[in-house]
């Protein structure tokens, strides 16, 4: 990481801190540590020298919009620019902390906009062709390569995981039989327990019955060609090879499964509240961006069918 010894000291304590006091899961610390290489990287040049602690408490604004400008420059996106300039203050408060000054000109920039787009759901017909193994019968691949797949995005669009909480559940945790629940762990090390329908657990247990390999009880419950744990590029590949099967848009990804899991249970009446606890958000806020969602599917319904829409 550039920089001298003692801001790479800091660099150090704080990304520990991040994952023992502030309990950010691993991909999050992992995301920050890049963040601040690619800042102090950019000081060296930016500044014409190795930066330091104070150094980088005494930062002005326009040092700081300078780096933002050479990202987008670059052509990254205005959420990864707002996860950066998050990382960047995080660090900024930890220097401080440390007894290196305020570091006044983190707090005074101000983010990129976000633009206001909602997410994309499938529909529930889609959706369930995505979880049939037969849409990929003509695949090369192994059939209980296409039997986990299934089982995977099954527990996407069935039980409202994220990719990263269904490829992370060990063997033990595999809700098979009579279990009709699975913990997961969520953003920031929050567990949370989800109901698992019928159909979801036969389609694990058929996964389960034909994997050629041994699976540990502490091990990963998803497992990729070689016995290792699954990535979730495989999911993607597999989730694209599915969108060209069905000739779905380029919106269908594993994460929209998970979108469509909660539009459609809003849609059927389900509890915005419950919605909440299911899908692990820690603000109703970020799950009420649903309720726009099948506004807009009943808008885009009601402008198709009724012969007033569209008319003076």
């Amino acid at each position: 990481m550039p920089g001298d010894p003692g801001l790479v000291r800091e660099a150090q304590g704080w990304l520990r801190r991040l994952a023992s006091e502030r309990r950010l899961s691993p991909k999050t610390v992992e995301a920050y540590a890049r963040d601040l290489r690619q800042f102090l990287a950019f000081l060296v040049g930016h500044l014409g020298e190795t930066p330091g602690a104070v150094g980088i408490v005494a930062l002005k604004p326009v040092d700081l919009r300078a780096f933002l400008a050479s990202r987008r420059a670059e052509g990254v996106e205005s959420r990864t620019l707002m996860r950066q300039l998050a990382a960047l203050r995080s660090f900024a408060r930890h220097l401080s902390q440390e007894g290196y000054g305020p570091a006044s000109a983190f707090a005074a920039i101000r983010g990129p906009r976000l633009p206001k787009t909602l997410p994309r759901p499938m529909s529930p017909a889609a959706a369930l062709a995505m979880l049939d193994t037969g849409t990929r019968a003509g695949s090369e691949r192994e059939a209980w390569i296409l039997a986990r797949d299934a089982a995977v995005l099954a527990l996407l669009y069935g039980a409202g995981l994220r990719i990263s909480e269904a490829l992370g559940l060990a063997r033990r945790d595999a809700p098979t039989g009579d279990v009709d629940a699975v913990t997961v762990t969520g953003k920031g090390a929050k567990t949370r327990s989800v109901p698992v329908i019928p159909p979801i657990r036969r389609l694990i247990e058929d996964y389960l019955a034909i994997c050629p390999y041994g699976l540990a009880p502490d091990g990963p419950l998803f497992v990729g060609a070689k016995g290792g744990p699954l990535s979730p590029r495989i999911v993607q590949l597999a989730t694209a090879e599915l969108r060209g099967a069905l000739g779905l848009p380029e919106t269908a990804t594993p994460h929209a499964l998970r979108h469509s899991f909660a539009t459609h249970l809003l849609g059927r009446g389900g509890d915005l509240r419950a919605i909440q606890e299911l899908l692990g958000h820690a603000s109703l806020s970020t799950t009420q961006m649903y309720t726009k969602v099948d506004a807009a599917r009943l808008i885009a319904a009601y402008d198709a069918a009724h012969p007033r829409a569209g008319r003076a």
